[in-house]
């Protein structure tokens, strides 16, 4: 399936060479550098980005959708990877563009997601983790579902700074109350 909707008005599709200013405002705040293992700071550093999702799309190793709104613009980014079949895992991640925040574009993408990897990838276990000093994805964690399992210490380093990390879970079989 190469494209998913949100019972939110949004569309989730593969990312596309036209998001690519997109992606250059997504990731133009310093905090978004953590989200990437190279800088995106140039139309080419987009591109370059969205090429590798579309190269983890087709080694079926991680699915990354383009979250997009009524005007056709990307305002977000859903995933799931480091997908294991031996123990039917997967690994979210989500973020989405400075203006797009607060309007459930995230929480909307990623329940999606869940559903679609669930049935078609027929994963049974998602996780994901935030910093404990981001109550935002927090929130989205938990709006699309996922249980808090606890806390993992110094978990991350940036720079010279280590930050804690909640890791969350849902499972196929969790009842929740927007599917």
């Amino acid at each position: 399936m190469d494209e998913l909707t949100t019972p939110e008005g949004f569309l989730l599709r593969p990312w596309e060479p036209a998001d690519a200013s997109a992606v250059l405002r997504a990731f133009a705040p310093a905090e978004m550098d953590r989200q990437t293992d190279r800088p995106v700071f140039d139309r080419p550093g987009a591109l370059a980005w969205i090429a590798d999702r579309t190269r983890e799309r087709g080694a079926h190793t991680g699915y990354s959708w383009a979250v997009v709104g009524e005007e056709g613009e990307a305002l977000g980014c859903v995933a799931v990877g480091a997908v294991n079949r031996t123990h039917d895992t997967g690994w979210v991640s989500y973020w989405t563009t400075e203006e797009a925040r607060g309007r459930g574009v995230a929480p909307a993408g990623v329940r999606a997601l869940a559903r679609w990897a669930f049935d078609e990838l027929g994963l049974y276990r998602l996780e994901l983790g935030h910093r404990t000093d981001n109550p935002a994805s927090c929130r989205v964690a938990t709006r699309s579902g996922f249980a808090p399992e606890g806390i993992e210490r110094a978990r991350l380093r940036y720079g010279d700074v280590r930050y804690d990390v909640e890791r969350h879970a849902r499972l196929a079989d969790d009842d929740v109350n927007f599917d």
